[in-house]
């Protein structure tokens, strides 16, 4: 579903409190990856998760429709539409540790956004990569992200600053070509991400060290 905008956020062992803790499962799904996303449901973007005026809490309390209707988060009513939409048999799970493609953090430079979006004749919007750490890189390069497998980045300074190590390249699939706006896809979004930098964008990392992420902090790299 649509993501949220953070100023400030606990960064745990499984990365992001509260990060993709929810998933639907598809009932009648065996394989390996049973969850529905919006690759299967666009329309899945356009649902906005929230939490009740008050309430303090890593987890939405509600999720809203396309067309603004709320409906609490495990209700019945929250199936029913997902299941109507879809026209199969769903389940909303919460899982401790997550659900993830391949790591628990994702990060993308804007540099690597923009210069994929030029490409693309779209705007840009970094809703479409769907990070969970956008960088304002000092140096004004595309695609620097890929230098920065290997090696480890530090949130903040001091000896306890939350850290990341940068395991591999992130592979992109049709979920870029969604407008978050619209849920109508933009294929020529991937077609410059493979043009351009052999469909990666951006860069998956493993958690080193615990601690809280905040707009405005400097980032180390080593």
């Amino acid at each position: 579903m649509a993501g949220e905008r953070l100023d400030a956020a606990d960064l745990g062992w499984h990365g992001v409190e509260g990060d993709r803790r929810l998933a639907f499962r598809r009932i009648d799904d065996r394989s390996g990856f049973p969850w529905l996303s919006a690759s299967k449901l666009p329309e899945m973007v356009l649902f906005t998760p929230h939490r009740e005026d008050g309430v303090q809490t890593d987890l939405p309390t509600h999720i809203r429709t396309p067309e603004g209707v709320d409906h609490s988060v495990f209700s019945d009513d929250l199936d029913t539409e997902i299941e109507r939409r879809y026209g199969a048999s769903v389940q909303l799970m919460q899982l401790k540790q997550g659900i993830f493609d391949e790591a628990t953090i994702s990060v993308i430079a804007l540099d690597t956004v923009h210069e994929i979006s030029q490409l693309a004749c779209v705007r840009p919007d970094v809703r479409r990569f769907r990070p969970n750490v956008v960088v304002r890189a000092l140096q004004a390069a595309p695609f620097q992200e890929d230098s920065w497998v290997g090696g480890v980045l530090t949130f903040g300074e001091g000896e306890n600053a939350p850290a990341v190590s940068v395991t591999m390249r992130d592979i992109r699939c049709a979920m870029l070509n969604l407008d978050p706006d619209t849920a109508k896809p933009t294929p020529t979004m991937m077609k410059a991400v493979v043009n351009a930098n052999q469909n990666c964008a951006g860069v998956y990392g493993t958690v080193t060290r615990i601690g809280q992420l905040a707009v405005g902090q400097r980032i180390f790299f080593s």
